[in-house]
């Protein structure tokens, strides 16, 4: 008879841990999309960071909500790096994608965000010429404005840096 009620206990054991378990699940926050990314909401902090910024800050308006922001940062100058603007996106093909702007050389921020990085021809985007940059892992679309160097980088394609890059303003 001993050995039923073990059985029976333990049965009744796992039940108990598995509608605790089923019920927290239902209550805890989980990725609505499935997908695993984590999306951060932006604007506070590009309000923030235009005011800090030395020089024009660029941010995107008008991009569907298929560009998913996923991080965001504005770092004061500090040692030989300038001022910095970073918005990183998951685009609309499951690609990354960020804006990286700072008044740092353009030569040292090139090289800390697009390793390997080679001249690959220009793109025209909203009336200006961005230079094409292609490294071994990812690519980038730059240009100078306002005395800073904005760069569209990631490893999203040419097609998709662009649209990111018509939408900065």
């Amino acid at each position: 008879m001993r050995g039923r009620q073990t059985v029976r206990d333990m049965v009744l054991s796992m039940l108990a841990v598995g509608v605790v378990v089923w019920i927290g699940y239902l209550f805890l926050p989980h990725d609505a999309n499935g997908d695993g990314v984590h999306v951060v909401e932006y604007r506070v902090a590009a309000a923030s960071a235009k005011r800090a910024a030395p020089y024009p800050l660029v941010v995107p308006e008008g991009l569907s909500d298929k560009w998913r922001a996923t991080s965001v940062s504005y770092e004061p100058a500090a040692t030989g790096k300038g001022n910095a603007w970073h918005l990183g996106f998951v685009t609309p093909s499951g690609q990354y994608a960020a804006v990286e702007q700072s008044d740092a050389p353009r030569d040292a921020l090139v090289a800390d965000k697009v390793k390997g990085a080679a001249p690959d021809g220009a793109s025209q985007v909203a009336g200006a010429t961005w230079d094409r940059l292609q490294g071994p892992k990812a690519r980038a679309l730059a240009v100078q404005n306002g005395g800073a160097t904005t760069l569209v980088a990631g490893t999203a394609s040419y097609e998709e840096l662009a649209e990111l890059a018509q939408a900065l303003k």
